[in-house]
């Protein structure tokens, strides 16, 4: 199943217009709240600027990148966790991502309602924050009733379940994401299981004014997400939704002009993707040769046979051993003939650990 970000935040904040962006795709983006009901799903390429230097070294015939998948969530208003606006549906599609890209808007105009009548990022972030805290708190009560009666017996594995829900509903009901609480390995896999709201890793999407993007510093709204995100210990991107929709649907030429003329060096939306990937502790490992060039993903600290796995399941069932180089030396030495002749084509066997930007060819038999 691919990884998926989901794009939240209250009506009206840009939300629609990024994912357009994104997508290069086209979805209602109206001004009025719940112009998004049923959401957007939509698949990305991760950019990678390896794949294509990988891809005019061996000339292929196929380059593919890999991907990430971004879905467009209908705005949450105050009480959502009550059902308020279609809430108890929209959470449930919060629920089904990996990740959580929360827009907040950070400009003004009098011509786009906000559903609280002012700009405010400090308010519109926690009413957010409070529905999804309110919805896991819903889920980890429920959760409780089922498991307190086998505890009290010391059932080993309720107990265990019971404490950490005792935790998780202690953080949330002082208004804490269940995120903030420390959690084991044990009980990061117990954890899962609940598939709560604010356990998910976000980043904050500040979407501001085409007059402010160039100095996002500059930006006092923008400066309120940032101070938000610093004390979450989460990441925070400045873009303009409308511009960077405008970007996507110019060549690369064209896109790059733009991007000098507006004084930036990159596209925001890049940056959201890769951050998106990355804050799910997602790394990249290529296979390389004439018929193709591919981005594989896998979850930083995978071993050579899992990440065989992610290929093909028979590569993993019958791995014998890989052979790997870096991306880093294959663009020095040129060839992979000339890196067997430096020593630095390695053999790697089951217990090898891949690092981001290795190069694998898999032997295995089955």
């Amino acid at each position: 199943m691919p990884l998926t970000a989901g794009i939240i935040g209250l009506p009206n904040v840009g939300k629609s217009t990024l994912f357009n962006a994104i997508t290069k795709s086209q979805v209602e983006a109206a001004n009025y709240p719940f112009a998004t009901i049923n959401p957007n799903v939509k698949t990305v390429e991760v950019p990678d600027e390896r794949v294509d230097k990988l891809s005019a070294m061996f000339k292929p015939k196929k380059t593919i990148k890999t991907t990430f998948e971004f879905t467009d969530i209908a705005g949450l208003v105050r009480g959502a966790s009550r059902g308020e606006g279609l809430g108890n549906k929209f959470l449930g599609h919060i629920r089904e991502v990996d990740a959580i890209c929360h827009v907040v808007r950070c400009f003004d105009d009098n011509s786009i309602t906000h559903v609280e009548n002012s700009v405010d990022p400090r308010r519109d972030i926690e009413i957010v924050n409070v529905e999804l805290a309110l919805a896991d708190l819903d889920t980890v009560q429920n959760r409780i009733s089922k498991v307190e009666r086998k505890a009290q017996t010391k059932e080993k594995d309720a107990v265990k379940e019971y404490e950490l829900l005792k935790k998780l509903k202690k953080a949330l009901e002082e208004g804490q994401g269940a995120r903030s609480v420390e959690l084991n390995d044990e009980e990061k896999a117990i954890v899962r299981s609940f598939n709560l709201l604010t356990i998910k890793p976000v980043i904050y999407i500040a979407n501001m004014s085409e007059t402010d993007i160039s100095h996002p510093e500059d930006n006092a709204y923008y400066q309120e997400v940032k101070k938000i995100a610093d004390e979450e210990g989460n990441k925070v991107i400045a873009i303009t939704a409308r511009m960077e929709e405008e970007l996507s649907r110019l060549d690369e030429e064209e896109r790059q002009l733009f991007l000098e003329d507006m004084g930036l060096t990159h596209s925001g939306l890049d940056e959201i993707i890769v951050t998106a990937y990355s804050i799910l502790n997602l790394c990249t490992f290529f296979t390389v040769g004439t018929d193709e060039v591919r981005a594989w993903t896998f979850t930083k600290g995978m071993k050579a046979p899992d990440c065989a796995g992610v290929i093909h399941s028979d590569f993993k069932k019958g791995f014998i051993r890989a052979e790997v180089f870096s991306y880093n030396d294959i663009m020095e030495y040129g060839s992979e003939q000339a890196l067997k002749e430096a020593g630095k084509l390695r053999v790697e066997g089951k217990e090898y650990v891949v690092q981001d930007g290795d190069i694998m060819h898999i032997r295995f038999h089955v």
